[in-house]
């Protein structure tokens, strides 16, 4: 992955070299040298866990500044379902996309819709008794990054339906492009974004050759003009006017928090899990078939859901728990009938993904085979050498990743503080030893 398409930043003039992210890192990304953190650009997922762990905010999402809407003559916002967790007392969910619309947006399309649609096309899938078991869904990008990267035999478990962001972009621009007769280089489509994996994956589409996205802005940028509006808002009766299209139904706007896919596709044997850490222990026990009976699998890298994204403003446990109550006010509508098969099909291939997921290259240890093999034994040499505690003081996040980093040229066998610790008592005993017969010599 280019350095340049990395959503998760370094700054490095507020890092200190601590070795919180170091320890958090799901995919080993981090190092520490010296004394400032180093993302290895080949590991990251963009999952944001060291954003959230990293107490100096040395670590930052990289997504569009609001006034980047002003490069499209007509600008249409797609909020995720978690936005409407981050306000407090809100009395009419209208008031967001109105909100959105007095700050310089055209039109606003609800994921949530784009939700609906992804979950009957998994229902449809999960209908084929020749689709892989367990079917792995695609919505979370740092999971499907973290497939690409260590589980790359689940690959083709992996949903081809793209993500909720992409269908409702594409279902937004196509029905503004119909209704207003412009066309579609003059829309820009938006997401409002809980989650900096998101601005990677517009960057850098999983899946497909281009994003229909054309930028993706922090709810942490917008949530203060965002709030004003809304506070505005609470009283006025003007009725957001959005045809049913643009609307996701309770189950959709559910996505935001775990489970609440598995919840939509109806599947009695689906396991939503939550966490990043937790992910990769299923995803571990899936690739070792400890899990014969489950037919489909919601893997969210951050805790609690979308709702608990690093860039998301409000607390994760208050904004799952609005959603949850904001869920069950709204109408029930299953997904089948609030989305016919004639919907599916007129979306078609747009809805798919159309290029296959590759693992991805991590770091190679030599482009030539033999070479790559005596490095390997070299590895394995010095991590016999190592304690194996996997403390992290040497600035490598295991003892396997510090062999591989000292065989690599990025680190040094002293850089363990307890080879050190051996490598001085050792020059001191040889002091010693020096000084005794030194002493004998001139007596």
């Amino acid at each position: 992955m280019a350095k340049e398409l990395h959503s998760v930043k370094l700054d490095k003039g507020k890092c200190v070299g601590c070795t919180n992210c170091l320890k958090r890192c799901p995919t080993e990304a981090i190092r520490i040298r010296a004394g400032r953190a180093r993302i290895v650009d080949e590991l990251c997922i963009d999952c944001g866990a060291c954003i959230r762990v990293c107490e100096h905010h040395a670590k930052v999402a990289v997504t569009d500044p609001l006034s980047s809407i002003n490069r499209f003559k007509y600008k249409i916002a797609l909020p995720a379902p978690t936005l409407y967790g981050q306000f407090k007392n809100l009395k009419d969910i209208s008031a967001v996309p109105r909100g959105l619309m007095r700050m310089g947006f055209n039109e606003v399309f609800d994921v949530a819709r784009g939700a609906d649609i992804a979950s009957r096309a998994v229902m449809e899938k999960l209908k084929d008794p020749d689709c892989p078991q367990p079917l792995i869904s695609s919505a979370c990008p740092a999971v499907v990054r973290l497939i690409q990267i260590r589980f790359p035999e689940l690959i083709d478990n992996i949903v081809d339906i793209r993500s909720p962001m992409e269908i409702a972009a594409t279902m937004a621009r196509r029905e503004f492009c119909l209704k207003h007769g412009v066309r579609p280089e003059e829309v820009g489509c938006f997401f409002i974004t809980p989650c900096p994996a998101k601005a990677t994956a517009v960057r850098l589409p999983i899946g497909h050759e281009k994003s229909a996205v054309d930028g993706v802005i922090s709810m942490m940028e917008i949530y203060g003009l965002l709030s004003n509006q809304i506070r505005r808002d609470q009283g006025d009766d003007t009725e957001y006017v959005s045809s049913d299209s643009h609307r996701g139904t309770a189950l959709g706007i559910g996505w935001a928090r775990s489970g609440g896919e598995s919840l939509a596709i109806a599947e009695e044997e689906a396991l939503a899990v939550d966490g990043i850490d937790n992910v990769n222990r299923v995803l571990e026990a899936i690739e070792n078939d400890r899990l014969p009976d489950l037919k489909y699998f919601e893997g969210l890298a951050c805790d609690g859901g979308c709702v608990g994204g690093p860039i998301a403003f409000e607390n994760v446990f208050i904004a799952r728990n609005r959603i949850r109550k904001l869920v069950s006010e709204l109408p029930k509508v299953s997904i089948d009938k609030a989305v016919s098969l004639d919907e599916l099909e007129a979306l078609g291939d747009e809805m798919l993904l159309n290029k296959p997921i590759e693992p991805m290259e991590t770091l190679r240890l030599d482009a030539d085979f033999t070479e790559a093999l005596k490095k390997m034994d070299k590895i394995e040499e010095i991590r016999k050498k190592l304690p194996g505690l996997d403390c992290g003081s040497c600035g490598s996040p295991t003892c396997q990743a510090l062999a591989e980093d000292i065989v690599g040229g990025y680190a040094k066998e002293m850089d363990c503080l307890f080879l050190l610790k051996e490598q001085i008592t050792l020059m001191a005993r040889q002091m010693v030893e020096i000084s005794e017969l030194t002493r004998e010599k001139n007596t």
